[in-house]
């Protein structure tokens, strides 16, 4: 192995730990990791997220095999609940909650698909449910945002989660119905990046057949 893929390995394997153990997303992992190594602002050893996924999984499987699947499970069913109240917007599971690697300090990512980027936030208001606005970059519809990755609204919200016996952080990216149409592409290895309920609805199940 090279001096370079050496470190490579070594920041993933840091930042898988800092993923399970503090909730971070990849993103921050990564560059947690370097301060953690003492690489400085160095990227060329970044781990790709596939790499970093792959780390996740054996950390996981390593010292989370007793309490990761029945997190997990939380997180998906509460994810279905809530994919139930929004299903007009139609929406698609994302993130480690539909990829497997969630654990009780992972958020929920939810991508909606709607014609109007406010009405979500109408049906928010007439649930009485409380959420704060952000925003962050999104994929590029159909002809638009040549320039790059435009920009989209996030509606974050705490929701109780009984299995878990605490709130989870639900983060809602409001996209374009024209987005769609690309939402089920796979990922280099061939997996889906997210799933709609119904989707969700299958894992919940082969889930439960498989612990029998």
């Amino acid at each position: 192995m090279s001096y370079e893929s050496s470190v490579t390995a070594e920041i993933a394997a840091t930042a898988a730990r800092l993923v399970v153990e503090e909730g971070l997303e990849y993103g921050p992992a990564k560059q947690r990791a370097l301060k953690t190594l003492g690489l400085g602002r160095s990227r060329a050893a970044l781990p790709s997220n596939d790499e970093l996924e792959d780390q996740v999984r054996d950390y996981l499987a390593l010292f989370c095999a007793d309490t990761q699947p029945q997190e997990l499970r939380a997180l998906r069913e509460l994810a279905a609940q809530w994919m139930a109240r929004l299903a007009e917007f139609r929406p698609h599971l994302c993130g480690a909650v539909w990829r497997g690697t969630a654990t009780r300090l992972s958020n929920i990512h939810l991508q909606l698909y709607c014609d109007d980027s406010k009405s979500a936030e109408i049906a928010l208001i007439n649930m009485n449910v409380d959420y704060e606005v952000g925003a962050t970059a999104g994929p590029i519809a159909g002809g638009r945002g040549r320039g790059g990755a435009r920009e989209i609204d996030v509606l974050s919200l705490a929701a109780p989660c009984r299995a878990l016996n605490e709130l989870v952080t639900l983060h809602l990216s409001i996209l374009d119905f024209d987005d769609l149409r690309g939402a089920l592409k796979t990922d280099a290895r061939g997996r889906s990046e997210r799933g709609d309920l119904a989707a969700l609805q299958k894992l919940l199940t082969e889930e439960a057949d498989e612990s029998l």
